[in-house]
């Protein structure tokens, strides 16, 4: 599973120092390279909209501006975020160091199609000789096999639990991924940081296109807490090695379902791996008048502490989700809109419906059922509850 499933991809994931030791004294995974060997080097990727974008995003956007990427260097254990001219210039270095790293072994890469994505505290400069000493392990350890995409996607781990890897097939080829996040969760192009490869025979504004309506129905629907971070990037990349390719191009809208679903699954498991949450959520808004109204609905609720912290105390209070939705300006009658919580429409008809005692909030799992009857079109937003763990994890960050 994950980047090196796809054939033509080599990883390394390695403990360079930036993290601090375990209890036991080991070294965590900090560092991770993903590299394209080709033979297409097409790539493609989306960025945070925050404002205060980090040194390596703004690095980044400017190596994907032509489509190619020959690899990305990724590192947990500092942001590298308001750092200011000497925190991209450290960007810049990274990627240098990664390019004349490759080169040493024979390929034909610039620092200008090295993709950069840090992760961590905001507001510290980077420890720069044990990231670039962690680059050159890290390049001397790419290797296809599994176990080292595993180890990649654990080097790109924070306040995450568990790696986040996902892989979907098709006919002449595979979409495989890693992500991370677990804090910070919130749309504003994604949620996190991901790199996605696939060995399909894709041109780069086909890669590119698909990637931005994976992210739309994916990435962006997934709010755990409402906050935007400055690092988000998703990356694609496209190198055309699968053995049974067509030459003339992937099926479209075939490899197209396979990018959702490796993006949706990442999305589903950094969800389920936010920071203290004790639930994970699905907010099905249905019968919207428009794709874009329903994910608004669905959208207000996710980021109401209110319901979040009902979810919490396992008390479906159906009167949260109301309100939330009533803040918005969707197409909507609240004499008739329903809402069901685990199967149980707890609403009718914008008054009480079924016994609220009947809804079973002891699992991890809840499903909210907004029909706004107003339509045709749905959409799910997925987001968690609201917990002491949370707000502990998060008050004792930086400290």
């Amino acid at each position: 599973m994950s980047v090196t499933a796809a054939r033509g991809f080599t990883a390394a994931g390695v403990a360079a120092g930036l993290k601090s030791a375990a209890a036991d004294g080991s070294l965590p995974r900090d560092v991770a390279v993903v590299r394209n060997e080709g033979p297409d080097k097409h790539a493609a990727a989306v960025f945070t909209t925050n404002r205060v974008a980090a040194a390596p995003v703004l690095w980044s956007q400017q190596v994907i501006v032509d489509g190619r990427a020959d690899a990305v260097v990724l590192n947990s254990g500092g942001a590298n975020a308001c750092t200011g001219a000497p925190g991209f210039a450290d960007t810049h270095q990274t990627a240098e160091v990664v390019a004349e790293k490759l080169q040493a072994g024979g390929a034909d890469v610039s620092a200008g199609d090295v993709l950069v994505c840090s992760t961590g505290l905001i507001g510290e400069r980077l420890d720069m000789p044990a990231l670039l000493g962690g680059i050159d392990t890290a390049v001397a350890q790419l290797d296809p096999h599994e176990t080292a995409g595993h180890q990649a996607a654990q080097a790109i781990m924070t306040t995450d639990s568990v790696m986040k890897v996902a892989t979907a097939d098709g006919a002449g080829f595979t979409v495989g991924g890693m992500a991370k996040g677990a804090g910070m969760l919130a749309p504003g192009m994604a949620t996190m940081l991901s790199v996605v490869t696939t060995d399909a025979v894709i041109s780069q504004p086909d890669l590119d296109a698909a990637l931005r309506e994976a992210v739309r129905i994916s990435f962006n629907r997934a709010d755990s807490d409402g906050c935007m971070s400055t690092n988000d990037t998703v990356i694609a990349m496209a190198s055309g090695a699968h053995p049974d390719a067509d030459p003339s191009g992937v099926d479209l809208e075939e490899f197209q379902t396979a990018l959702n679903q490796v993006c949706q699954d990442l999305a589903s498991q950094l969800i389920a791996d936010a920071e203290g949450a004790h639930h994970e959520i699905a907010i099905s808004t249905i019968h919207a008048a428009t794709e874009e109204q329903a994910e608004t609905a669905g959208r207000s609720v996710a980021r109401s502490n209110l319901f979040k912290t009902a979810i919490f105390g396992q008390d479906p209070n159906w009167g949260r989700i109301l309100s939330a939705v009533g803040t918005t300006d969707v197409d909507f009658d609240p004499s008739t809109i329903d809402v069901a919580v685990n199967g149980v429409w707890i609403c009718r008809a914008g008054g009480i419906g079924e016994d609220r005692a009947l809804v079973d909030l002891s699992g991890r799992h809840v499903k909210v059922v907004i029909d706004l009857k107003s339509g045709d079109r749905e959409a799910t937003i997925l987001t968690n509850d609201l917990t002491h763990d949370y707000v502990h994890e998060n008050s004792a960050y930086s400290t």
